[in-house]
């Protein structure tokens, strides 16, 4: 187990290379587990160069390996995966936690609360401005025929389909 000032220096590290504070870095439960995906794909000297230059050169760019050591931690972070010639997803959970996902604000694709498919149930999205008020009855979505539009005159609020 490294100990916690090394885990600190990552942290750091990985804030200012990602643009996410360490509150979010560390809600992703991954925090650990990168730094140890780093100090073995790093090797341990470039690792801890990367940790002792970022941490002494605020603001400075970095040159050569340790350019593309920041930028395999970054990606790291944002993919759940080690970039390269060989490049493996960490877990499932990593993909999940992705900074990319957060970024923009959505959820990885097939890991939200309804699992894999969940996609393909129908949910309702009843409220105002909706389309279709499923309040009363009949408020079902009926669905006829290809090559006609949606009509939404029907009984009770439903939506019927005479389109593909």
């Amino acid at each position: 187990m490294p100990n916690s000032d090394e885990t600190h220096r990552f942290t750091a590290l990985s804030a200012r290379l990602t643009g996410f504070d360490r509150a979010d870095l560390d809600a992703t439960g991954l925090t650990e587990v990168y730094r140890a995906v780093a100090a073995e794909r790093l090797g341990t000297r470039r690792y801890a160069r990367l940790l002792q230059e970022t941490g002494e050169d605020e603001g400075g760019a970095l040159e050569g390996d340790l350019r593309t050591a920041a930028r395999a931690v970054t990606y790291l972070w944002y993919t759940g995966s080690w970039p390269g010639p060989s490049p493996f997803v960490v877990s499932p959970r990593a993909y999940a936690e992705g900074l990319m996902w957060k970024a923009a604000g959505l959820r990885a694709p097939a890991t939200g609360p309804g699992g894999y498919g969940s996609w393909a149930e129908a949910h309702d999205r009843s409220g105002p401005g909706s389309a279709v008020d499923r309040s009363g009855p009949g408020g079902a979505v009926s669905r006829s025929g290809p090559g006609g539009a949606a009509d939404r005159s029907g009984p009770g609020g439903a939506v019927e389909w005479s389109g593909p």
